[in-house]
């Protein structure tokens, strides 16, 4: 079941805004979660066994914190110190001056409180690098797991580029925001309080000119978020369609050219481009307008304190050291105010991301497994389904009341029109979907009382769409059968005709074959994948279409190789080309879900029904045997 990877591409987009002294939040559009506080209770309960590490990172964080803003307040002490001597010296007073001893003792507990600073910045960093890798890695584990129960009909549905999105994208997006983000806020939110106790410890009268700027800072803040974010829509979306067409053109560029599409693609390329050039230069320019304007809101602010604060100097209210601490307080107010608003968008973002996550989690999983599942210790490959119903929606199904029965060793050829149910009847019988009615048996057993894992070990599978990893071709071999020895890798590859052709490569088996194995043709990986279930000895085989990609005189061979793989093993096939199938022990003729006709070769040819029509409408005309 292979289907074309469409890698979602969600980053996230938005602008980063510096202001001036006096620098309010930010804005940046994010997504928003549809049930924001249930998914982030959700999330936080994956951090409940990390408890104490958080509550040690939060200490860390204020008093990291607490040592940095001590700073400036003492720092004032010496700027008091020195303007105090010189002011002496100016006035003529004998014996004072600058007090050097005091300013040395300044230095040296300014330089120990930012070492402490520092340390336990440090350490809070490593601490909670562990909580957050040690969270995703569960998150992840659990992601994974979720992944081997759900059923087929899940993949079927999506298209695995937004199944990567989910557990790539949005788990990493998790994972970078509880490791930054998170202490980004705890440090924020500390700063804040520290910073306002500080200043009004100096001065209550400079703290509120710096309080009353910040609603103004909000207000510009506010405006230009919601003028911007509709901006930023358009450009996420632009950008995906862009991504998405140039994907599409790429993966198909032979089929563009065969058809002469190529103007037809670029023009549709620079409808999308310029869609995106616009709303792009919107969002970036007017979200550029927000750091002048705060800077012009900051500066004005700044230009205030120091103006009262040298009156209140002159009138000898405050010392001038106190103004200077005041000053570099105000610079710091700002940065984390502008912090946590970006980080609250950030969780945003993030929580809608861990609601993506939830959501495959939630997903309904395949049937329980039998607790005691019984195996078969010795599988002859006898099949039976009895009064099988199957549909995948309740109120449409497609199989009612399907029974077939089949011997040991017998091979089962399976035809009928696009959509009979040819791969479903398959899926059935390997338990990808589950039936909604009547029972399949393996040897008498019904395989509902079979653990997952052991029903499908008994059976070797080669289908039309190859599938082969990066790896070299003794690797992908290997696949079907563990600890294969080198010897019985190539005696397999020798029975399905692929030996001489791996040889005539210039690494041999050694060669690498990348992700889809495009520097092999479509035959000769489909004469590993034989080779590969050749290894696995299989007890019944599933061959579905297995030899439509490969030129007539490949075929012979190929089917030389699996008249020997199918001897003495139950095997279903599924072909378009009649002459695979002439010697099947049994014919199975489906359409629309139902087993319509069945028999040998001979038989359903003297029935002269809808298996005597296809069969002879080939010789009619060259396009029909694609109906079968």
């Amino acid at each position: 079941m292979n289907g074309r990877h469409e890698q979602a591409s969600h980053r996230r987009q938005g602008p980063r805004h510096g202001g001036g002294p006096m620098g309010g939040p930010s804005g940046m559009p994010a997504e928003k979660a549809k049930d924001f506080k249930g998914t982030l209770k959700r999330l936080l309960a994956y951090l409940k066994p990390h408890k104490y590490s958080l509550i040690a990172v939060f200490v860390m964080a204020v008093l990291s914190t607490a040592f940095s803003i001590l700073g400036p307040k003492i720092m004032g002490l010496a700027t008091t110190e020195l303007f105090r001597g010189v002011m002496a010296r100016m006035g003529g007073a004998q014996g004072t001056g600058i007090d050097f001893d005091y300013i040395w003792s300044i230095v040296v507990t300014l330089i120990v409180l930012y070492l402490f600073s520092s340390v336990f910045g440090f350490f809070q960093q490593y601490v909670m690098a562990g909580v957050a890798q040690k969270t995703v890695y569960n998150m992840r584990r659990d992601v994974n797991d979720k992944l081997s129960r759900l059923p087929l009909k899940y993949f079927d549905s999506r298209t695995h580029g937004e199944t990567l999105s989910r557990i790539t994208n949005d788990v990493d997006n998790i994972s970078n925001t509880m490791q930054q983000s998170l202490t980004q806020l705890m440090t924020s939110v500390t700063t804040i309080i520290g910073v306002i106790v500080m200043m009004l410890t100096i001065s209550p009268l400079l703290t509120l000119i710096c309080i009353v700027t910040l609603p103004l800072s909000g207000i510009v803040t506010a405006r230009i978020a919601k003028r911007s974010q509709g901006y930023f829509i358009g450009q996420q979306r632009s950008l995906g369609e862009l991504n998405g067409h140039v994907e599409e053109m790429y993966a198909g560029h032979q089929i563009v050219k065969v058809f002469g599409r190529e103007k037809n693609s670029i023009r549709r390329f620079n409808e999308i481009n310029e869609q995106l050039y616009d709303s792009g230069w919107r969002a970036q320019f007017v979200s550029g307008i927000m750091m002048p304007l705060m800077s012009f809101i900051g500066n004005v602010g700044y230009m205030l304190i120091c103006v009262v604060g040298g009156l209140l100097v002159a009138w000898q209210r405050i010392a001038i050291g106190d103004v200077q601490a005041f000053i570099q307080y105000a610079r710091q107010f700002s940065m984390p105010i502008t912090q946590a608003a970006n980080i609250a968008n950030i969780i945003q973002s993030t929580v809608a991301s861990a609601e993506r996550v939830f959501e495959l989690l939630d997903e309904q999983e395949e049937e329980r497994e039998a607790d005691h599942g019984i195996g078969l210790e010795k599988p002859r490959g006898a099949v039976a389904f009895r009064h099988v119903r199957f549909g995948y929606t309740e109120d449409a199904l497609l199989m009612d009341d399907l029974n077939i029965d089949v011997k040991p060793g017998q091979m089962v050829a399976i035809v009928g029109p696009t959509g009979a149910g040819k791969t479903t009847l398959v899926n059935l019988l390997m338990r990808f979907y589950e039936i909604n009615g009547g029972s399949i048996a393996i040897d008498g057993r019904d395989i509902r009382d079979m653990k997952r894992g052991e029903l499908r070990s008994l059976f070797g599978m080669v289908l039309q769409d190859t599938w082969l990893f990066n790896g070299t071709i003794r690797d992908n071999i290997a696949y079907g059968r563990e600890n294969a020895t080198e010897e019985e890798i190539v005696q397999a590859a020798v029975a399905a005709h692929a030996d001489h052709f791996i040889r005539t490569l210039p690494e041999g088996y050694d060669t690498i074959l990348n992700e889809e194995g495009s520097n092999l043709s479509q035959g000769q990986k489909q004469l590993l994948t034989i080779a590969r279930a050749v290894l696995a000895d299989p007890s019944i085989l599933i061959l579905d279409e297995a030899t439509s990609s490969v030129d007539t005189r490949t075929e012979v061979h190929i089917q030389e190789a699996m008249a020997r793989l199918m001897e003495g093993r139950t095997s279903f096939v599924i072909a378009h080309r009649l002459s695979t199938i002439r010697n099947a022990d049994m014919i199975l003729v489906m359409n629309k879900g139902s087993v319509i006709e069945q028999g040998t070769h001979e038989e359903l040819l003297q029935q002269g029904g809808f298996y005597a029509d296809l069969y002879n409408s080939q010789f009619q005309s060259p396009n029909v045997q694609e109906a079968i």
